[in-house]
């Protein structure tokens, strides 16, 4: 069993508290990421679960056991880094190899371990390569590779696909998805890279200055985020977050707790001339600029209540200065001062002029 547990864990060095009071389970099996902005603690707390940093506080439990004073050498992780760390003098064999000797493991069975995960990975027409005849991709899999034939509990991995192009980025990451579900083992894997986390994971952990956000599966997070910080993180474009003061002309009025509105880019209809729209907050505005993606196109458009992204799906428009931005009532959300998420708010419609607000649903 390799159920990653942190309880009430803190790290500082010196008077810099880097990771606060955190709590967070990472259950047997899964594909758990960690993701936030440099700086967040992520790569901090990944190194505190492989031993290579001592917590101040708390405890760090791995199955059963209490490894938190545990040499890394005895947590049965394997770790892969960003910079992959080959020997660049030994061919692919021995990278991989290296490990095992070691650990006096019989040159029969490395051989065997070897050939069985130069299959999986797709290296075994490169074994004989040293690391300068490989491309970014090939020496990525010789990293895994050398973390695989430990047969660990759980395997790390820090920002491992950072030195990547973009186009050998998507393909590593279908890779490793396929990696986890043929081995089952527990992956833990840090990125400050979004996509990266809603792509792979199946369970999200967003820290921001060494505090939890939200831990939550992909679409969960995207479509129910807790907090302003976890909206305006997840998703590209991400939501869009408005103060409520900006929307006084057009939105009935809300509770007095409600700061903020959001909404998501893709909720929003971009309406040319002028045009009345019920169950809407309408706003005439601007298009500044046109990011046409293909099956997508993405604005970014101004008006009284500040600049705004909106993604459509449809024919691209010109910019123009002639256009509406409808968003239905239903697609909104809402936030206090202390930016924390407030759910089950919809509007009174049967009051036109000054509706009062009504708790009964909401996004």
């Amino acid at each position: 069993m390799a159920e990653i547990r942190l309880v009430n864990i803190v790290k500082k060095f010196d008077e810099d508290t880097v990771v606060n009071n955190l709590n967070l389970t990472i259950e047997d099996g899964s594909f758990t990421v960690i993701v936030g902005p440099s700086g967040c603690g992520k790569s901090t707390t990944l190194r505190m679960i492989a031993g290579l940093e001592t917590p101040t506080s708390g405890e760090i439990w791995i199955g059963d056991e209490c490894v938190t004073n545990m040499e890394p050498g005895k947590r049965n992780i394997a770790m892969v880094f960003q910079n992959y760390a080959l020997y660049p003098t030994m061919t692919v064999r021995k990278n991989i190899e290296f490990g095992l000797v070691n650990k006096k493991v019989q040159k029969a069975e490395r051989d065997s371990l070897i050939q069985e995960i130069s299959d999986i990975v797709g290296l075994t027409d490169h074994l004989d390569k040293k690391p300068h005849q490989l491309s970014g991709g090939q020496r990525q899999r010789v990293a895994l590779a050398r973390a695989m034939v430990k047969k660990p509990k759980v395997f790390i991995l820090d920002e491992p696909l950072s030195n990547l192009d973009a186009k050998l980025r998507g393909q590593m990451r279908r890779e490793l998805i396929q990696l986890h579900k043929r081995l089952g083992t527990t992956f833990v894997y840090v990125t400050h890279d979004q996509v990266e986390a809603m792509s792979m994971g199946d369970q999200i952990i967003l820290l921001d200055k060494g505090v939890t956000q939200q831990m939550d599966s992909p679409m969960n997070m995207y479509h129910d985020p807790n907090n302003v910080f976890t909206a305006e993180f997840i998703g590209t474009p991400p939501m869009n977050i408005l103060e409520r003061g900006h929307l006084n002309a057009v939105l009935p009025t809300l509770f007095e707790d409600v700061k903020y509105v959001g909404f998501k880019p893709e909720h929003a209809e971009i309406i040319a001339g002028s045009e009345e729209r019920q169950d809407h907050v309408v706003l005439k505005s601007e298009i500044l600029t046109t990011e046409t993606l293909g099956a997508e196109t993405i604005y970014t458009v101004s008006n009284a209540a500040g600049m705004m992204n909106v993604k459509r799906f449809d024919t691209p428009i010109e910019e123009t200065n002639d256009v509406q931005i409808a968003i239905p009532y239903e697609k909104l959300y809402f936030f206090d001062g202390q930016e924390e998420r407030i759910r089950f708010i919809e509007i009174d419609r049967t009051a036109p002029q000054q509706p009062k607000p009504v708790l009964v649903g909401g996004v």
